[in-house]
């Protein structure tokens, strides 16, 4: 018999997660978590291909905030139902729904693990890779602590998670490393998603260039999302000036890291587009002073 498409219905994720089982990649586990009723405030369509009565498959696709140009999918077929056209037909589906959508957007987004069946999917269904993205874990001592001897040199300090100044470093960090997927973050928008109370942002340090008495600025920052000191990595989301040279984009960034993980170790999502970072991080990947704490993330999208 033919599978029924309908519009996703409440239970339909209880059914689902019993054929599905355990989600294949972290990415698969925070997508299970999108589907949803469909609705036009905001706007997301959720659909559900049943056979027999029973849901198979679904598919989502929905809005995002920060990057407007594209909207999130994600398509999960049970493993019986795979290689049939199933999800091939629910990316058809949505992408016509897209079309039909306030926005127009139709340019289409999702996150796989390589060599998942998702990444499988995408790659047969013209995805092609925009970003990797890696989350490490670097340990105490890996980069050995520099000294602020000089007073009118690099100055180490502690910042308000309210602070306007550390505030716009964010955003204008996070708007140049997202130029692959254009980012529209405002002010109160970053402070809201990344240091606002409900961020869980638990504090945050920066690097100044020379003291802000002398009119030095935020070469580079670290929020740690972390709230209390464990023998675990603190969760870091570190960030840079990156208007400044690349040999002191990365000096600073090498200089940050060595302060955070003097005792105890660090966990941070290292983009390839965050090149500073990545240019830091890498050597400490080769000579084992840092790991990977999973899989690689890809960001793929349509053309």
């Amino acid at each position: 018999m033919a599978l029924e498409y309908r519009a996703w219905q409440d239970g339909d994720d209880l059914e689902l997660l019993q054929l599905w089982g355990g989600p294949e990649s972290t990415a698969a586990e925070q997508f299970r978590g999108s589907f949803r009723p469909s609705s036009d405030s905001p706007w997301n369509r959720c659909i559900t291909a049943v056979d027999q009565g029973v849901p198979v498959a679904a598919g989502c696709a929905y809005g995002a905030a920060l990057h407007p140009d594209r909207l999130w999918c994600y398509i999960e077929v049970a493993e019986d139902h795979r290689r049939t056209g199933v999800g091939s037909t629910l990316l058809t589906m949505l992408q016509h729904e897209a079309a039909a959508s306030p926005s127009g957007v139709t340019a289409l987004r999702s996150k796989v693990s390589p060599g998942t069946t998702g990444a499988a999917f995408a790659a047969a269904t013209g995805f092609g890779a925009l970003q990797r993205s890696r989350l490490v874990t670097v340990a105490p001592g890996a980069l050995a602590a520099p000294a602020f001897d000089d007073a009118a040199g690099p100055q180490l300090e502690e910042a308000a998670t309210g602070s306007v100044e550390l505030t716009r470093a964010l955003a204008a960090f996070y708007a140049s490393v997202h130029a692959w997927d254009r980012a529209d973050i405002s002010l109160g928008r970053a402070q809201q998603l990344f240091l606002g109370d409900a961020s869980g942002a638990g504090g945050a340090i920066v690097l100044r260039d020379r003291p802000k008495a002398d009119g030095g600025t935020i070469a580079a920052f670290a929020v740690s999302y972390t709230q209390a000191r464990t023998d675990d990595p603190a969760d870091v989301l570190l960030g840079y000036d990156t208007t400044l040279p690349p040999q002191e984009q990365q000096a600073a960034v090498a200089t940050l890291i060595a302060m955070l993980v003097h005792q105890y170790p660090i966990q941070l999502e290292v983009d390839d587009a965050m090149e500073a970072l990545a240019a830091v991080v890498d050597p400490l990947l080769a000579t084992g002073a840092a790991r990977l704490a999973g899989p690689e993330t890809l960001v793929v999208a349509t053309a």
